[in-house]
């Protein structure tokens, strides 16, 4: 790689260059950090998604900073001004802030005073002053006067003298030593400030806290720069950002000022105009977007951490769901579902409006969990929930049937999506919300993935980040949590399988396509007569892939294709079988038999016992799905409403959301309380992570209820 990216990235990350080269190369090769992570720990030395994932992403950055690298070489060299040392600066250019201060003179741009002035001919004049050699003149106006000319719009002295200022000022402002010390400056000094727009007071209600306020760049936390910015976006807010002006003055003077003289006095002039019109407003530019990447960051792994928890949320199962979403005014949308979440019956029922519809109302449901042999009922947590919850939880259902509030953030979205339309098409949005909830439940990761992440609402300011980094991200963790679990190839949507790795939306629309056709997959190696999946594509997918049940041409099952066993070690399985003179199968059910393969037996040289150790795991538990078992979490009896939350009431809750300044939890009121970041533990609590996660059940204390602003405050210390 140029500029030996590998060596760069090995120092970086603490690795060793040929974990940083081995990486690299897989990846190139088409190989998914899931299968590397997975499949290739004696190749990457057991790196985790973590370190494959940081590999990746700073090879991109460094590769994108030698296509910049190659542009700006090109261009200076086709201006003729490429010099040995140029270059050599160019090459040692370890960042783009770095490259892009080394080019700024050479890069064109539009006319400026400075261009203009040049074009006059005070370039000359320019580099006497900025000398500030005294023994030719000590009186500039003498030398400016010579450059006076009125055709040249230099009616005076003093023309000329602006004139050759305004060119000191550009040298000043491009010059890669003086940015160099005014981006330190701004980033360790600067402090941003932000004022309400005049009239806007009213309007902007909500920015309340940032109407009159001030923080150093260096310490802000990500959440209140977002904050601010939005508010700057709206035109609520505006916001500046600078150092203390007499430190930035002192330290250009220091760089720039050699004499005292009155040449000097013109560089002295220069430097204070090039740094209030030029060299500031660049860098306050430059430092308010590094700071705002910054807090893109932070916000993205909060948001990502958050997906993944809830993605990874405790599935309840193959069960007959009934599913509901509530209302009041239009009524409660129910949907039946059996144990594979096919879509059985619809009704609609009224139990929040007459005695008569809701006696009605209380018949019908008994009725379908009778026919459909319900064993537990999702309800919707939107409006009229937690009134439709108790209702359920009312009647007379049999005592194994679960009555399960479930988060339908994002369901509104699904239902009008183009995949909802394509699996129910004859049915109408309610009543496709109603499905997704209940299969949200049955197995949160299926039917999550079939909506945009941006809306599950368990983001922090995601719609005011990066979009292109926020996309890759949370594509990334989707892929991440699919692989982890799993994915059953025979019941599995194509939004589900596109993202196991190696597939994507082509392949997965090809394997569900195969199977509308031919009927269920035998086995792992009847994906190979999927069109278009090929040898590697089978490769990076085969192992993520479970079919259960399934059977070989000799309809003898192989219980392998059920596990994460790859294909290409099931005959390391199979050997250690024959050397116990056994099956497939008793090594799976019988751990004494397990107890005896010795490991260093089948170490090869592509195979080590990293690998060898996942095999004898996943043979004692084949295909087991790694997220929790699932746990009914019933809410405060009597606390409905936000009106019903008092000062004082201890009350169970989940998290739906971690963010920088604390975790948002349901009491179950339609209202999420804030438990702030000083009141999650009775410690001191850097990263709220630490201590929640989303799905997480915990218990609360009410500190503050807030009806105006239907705002809660909570608190988990002493809980």
């Amino acid at each position: 790689m140029p500029h030996d990216q590998t060596t760069i990235i090995a120092t970086e990350l603490k690795l060793t260059t040929q974990q940083v080269q081995t990486v690299l190369a897989l990846l190139d090769e088409g190989a998914t950090v899931p299968f590397l992570a997975r499949y290739r720990k004696e190749a990457t030395g057991s790196l985790d998604e973590v370190a494959i994932s940081a590999i990746r992403d700073r090879s991109t950055q460094l590769r994108e900073l030698e296509k910049r690298r190659e542009v700006v070489l090109r261009s200076i060299e086709e201006q003729g001004k490429l010099t040995g040392e140029l270059k050599e600066k160019i090459d040692a250019a370890s960042s783009l802030a770095v490259l892009e201060d080394v080019y700024l003179p050479y890069r064109p741009k539009r006319r400026t005073r400075a261009t203009i002035a040049k074009e006059k001919g005070l370039e000359p004049l320019a580099r006497r002053l900025f000398q500030q050699e005294s023994q030719e003149s000590m009186d500039p106006a003498l030398e400016a006067r010579a450059f006076i000319n009125p055709e040249k719009e230099l009616a005076s002295v003093e023309d000329v003298l602006n004139g050759a200022r305004d060119i000191i000022a550009e040298w000043v402002s491009e010059d890669a030593r003086a940015r160099e010390k005014i981006r330190h400056l701004f980033t360790t000094q600067g402090i941003l400030r932000s004022k309400v727009a005049r009239g806007k007071e009213t309007e902007g209600a909500k920015y309340k806290d940032y109407f009159d306020w001030a923080e150093p760049i260096s310490t802000i936390p990500s959440h209140r720069l977002l904050a601010m910015r939005r508010g700057e976006k709206e035109e609520i807010l505006n916001l500046r950002l600078a150092p203390p002006e007499d430190d930035a003055h002192a330290f250009l003077e220091q760089l720039f000022l050699t004499q005292r003289n009155a040449k000097a006095e013109h560089v002295r002039l220069a430097i204070h105009d090039g740094y209030k019109r030029l060299l500031a407003p660049s860098i306050e530019t430059e430092i308010r977007l590094t700071a705002k990447q910054k807090a893109d960051e932070t916000a993205i792994q909060v948001f990502a951490e958050n997906l993944r928890q809830l993605l990874l949320a405790a599935p309840l199962g193959q069960k007959n769901v009934l599913a509901i979403d509530p209302g009041f005014r239009t009524g409660c949308k129910v949907a039946c579902l059996d144990r594979q979440g096919k879509f059985l019956h619809t009704q609609t029922i009224y139990p929040h409006q007459s005695e008569e519809r809701r006696r009605s109302a209380a018949e019908s449901l008994l009725a379908l969990c009778e026919r459909f042999q319900i064993e537990a009922i999702a309800i919707g947590n939107g409006t009229a929930g937690r009134e439709t919850e108790a209702f359920s939880r009312k009647l007379s259902l049999p005592a194994t049937t679960s009555v399960v509030m479930v988060n339908e953030s994002g369901a509104s979205i699904y239902s009008a999506s183009e995949i909802a339309r394509q699996e129910f098409p004859d049915q109408d949005i309610t009543v496709r919300g109603a499905i997704s909830i209940g299969r949200r439940l049955m197995d949160p990761l299926a039917e999550l993935v079939k909506i945009d992440p941006k809306s599950i609402g368990v983001g922090q300011y995601q719609h005011d980040v990066d979009q292109t980094a926020l996309k890759e991200r949370l594509d990334d963790v989707a892929a991440s949590c699919v692989n982890q679990v799993g994915v059953e190839v025979n019941t599995a949507s194509a939004q589900l399988l596109q993202y196991v790795s190696g597939l994507g939306p082509q392949l997965a629309q090809n394997i569900v396509a195969y199977r509308n056709e031919h009927g269920p997959f035998p086995g792992r190696t009847a994906l190979k007569k999927v069109r278009r999946l090929g040898p590697k594509a089978f490769e990076q997918a085969a192992g993520f892939l479970r079919i259960r049940n399934g059977q070989n041409g000799r309809n003898a099952k192989n219980p392998l294709d059920a596990s994460a066993v790859h294909p290409e070690s099931y005959p390391i399985v199979q050997h250690m079988a024959r050397d116990l003179d056994c099956a497939v199968n008793d090594l799976l059910g019988d751990e004494t038999l397990r107890q005896q393969i010795q490991l260093t037996n089948y170490v090869t040289d592509h195979v080590g016992l990293p690998t060898l150790h996942d095999i004898l795991a996943e043979l004692a538990k084949p295909g087991r799905d790694p997220r929790e078992q699932f746990e009914v979490v019933e809410f405060a009896e009597g606390v409905e409403t936000i009106e019903d939350v008092q000062p004082g009431m201890k009350l169970p809750g989940v998290v739906t959301n971690v963010t920088a300044f604390g975790a948002f939890v349901d009491i179950g009121v339609h209202q999420d309380g804030l438990v702030h970041i000083s009141q999650l533990a009775d410690r001191f609590v850097k990263d709220p992570n630490d201590i929640v996660k989303v799905q997480q059940k915990v218990m609360v204390t009410v500190l503050d209820v807030d009806l105006p602003r239907k705002r809660i405050s909570l608190s988990m210390r002493g809980n």
